[in-house]
C-alpha cells in the first residue's frame, strides 16, 4: 500500500492562485514494463511511486504522459489493418513516410491546417493543433501499432484524479501531457491536453505589478508550464511516464484543458 506523508492527512487550506516564488520540486516516477489495455493505471503509478520512496502529499500535482493513458484505455491501432487511401499513399510516397500512419492522421483529424515539406499539421477532434493528429508509433511495440490521443483527456485526468483521491485520502491535481511542436520555433515542448483539479490558466489582468502598473493582457498557461517542467524528468527514452510537482501553490478547482484552446474569433492565425 502506498505511503502517505503525515502532513498530507491535514486538511488543505484554500488558496487563491498566486505567483509562486518559493522552491518547486519535480519528482520522477519510473514505471517498469508496458502498460496494458484495461490495466488500472492508478495502481501502477502508486506502486511505482512507493517503490521509489515517494509519498504523495496534499496539493501535489501529478503530470502523466498521454501515452500510458492511451495504452491503458486501449487507444491503439494495429497498423497492418489500416488500408491507406490514395491521398495518403501519394503523400507518403512523396516524402518516404508510412502511408498507414498518414491515413490514420487524416482519418482522426477534424481538418488539415497545413501540409508541406512532409509535415502534416492537423486539428484533432479535441481542438488541438499538432503534427499528424497526435498519432505516434514510438515507444509502443516496435512499429506494429500506433497510439492515438485519449478520446477525452479531461475525463481521463478526472478519472485518474478521482481514483488517487479515494485511495490516498488527499486532494491533488492531475495533468495529462503530450509533446507538440510550435510555429516559428524548433523542437518539441510539452503541453497539457487534460487537466483535473485545478485551473489551467491564471488571469493577472487588473492586478498591479511592483511599479503600480495595471496589467491588461497577461494570462499565464500554468498547466502548460507545469507539463513542461515535468517533461524535464520524463524523457523520451527514460521509462518515466509521470512526475510529481510539489511546491506549486494553486487553488483546487474544476478545470479543463479545453480552456487552453483559443476561440476561433480571437485566433489571428486561422
Amino acid at each position: 500500500m502506498p505511503r502517505v506523508a503525515k502532513s498530507a492527512r491535514q486538511p488543505a487550506r484554500k488558496k487563491t492562485p498566486v505567483e509562486v516564488t518559493g522552491e518547486i520540486r519535480i519528482l520522477p516516477i519510473a514505471v517498469e514494463g508496458e502498460v496494458r489495455h484495461g490495466e488500472k493505471l492508478s495502481q501502477r503509478l502508486l506502486a511505482a511511486a512507493d517503490k521509489a520512496g515517494l509519498r504523495f502529499r496534499q496539493g501535489d500535482i501529478l503530470v502523466v504522459k498521454h501515452k500510458v493513458i492511451s495504452k491503458a484505455e486501449g487507444a491503439l491501432v494495429e497498423l497492418d489493418k489500416i488500408k491507406p487511401s490514395a491521398a495518403a499513399r501519394r503523400w507518403a510516397k512523396r516524402y518516404s513516410l508510412d502511408p498507414r500512419v498518414c491515413e490514420l492522421a487524416l482519418r482522426e483529424s477534424r481538418r488539415i491546417v497545413r501540409r508541406k515539406h512532409g509535415v502534416l499539421i492537423t486539428e484533432t477532434r479535441h481542438g488541438f493543433i499538432c503534427a499528424n493528429t497526435g498519432i505516434d508509433v514510438s515507444n509502443v511495440d516496435g512499429g506494429r501499432h500506433a497510439v492515438l490521443l485519449p478520446k477525452n483527456p479531461d475525463i481521463s485526468a478526472a478519472r485518474l484524479r478521482g481514483e488517487l483521491t479515494r485511495r490516498l485520502g488527499i486532494s491533488l491535481a492531475v495533468i495529462i501531457s503530450d509533446s507538440f511542436g510550435r510555429p516559428w520555433r524548433e523542437g518539441l515542448t510539452e503541453v497539457a491536453i487534460g487537466v483535473a483539479g485545478m485551473q489551467p490558466l491564471i488571469d493577472y489582468r487588473g492586478r498591479r505589478d511592483s511599479h503600480g502598473y495595471s496589467l491588461h493582457a497577461t494570462i499565464d498557461a500554468v498547466a502548460d508550464e507545469l507539463a513542461c517542467a515535468a517533461g524535464l524528468v520524463c524523457g523520451k527514452l527514460a521509462g518515466t511516464p509521470a512526475a510529481i510537482i510539489r511546491g506549486y501553490s494553486y487553488r483546487s478547482a474544476r478545470g479543463s484543458a479545453q480552456q487552453l484552446i483559443r476561440p476561433a474569433e480571437r485566433d489571428l492565425f486561422r
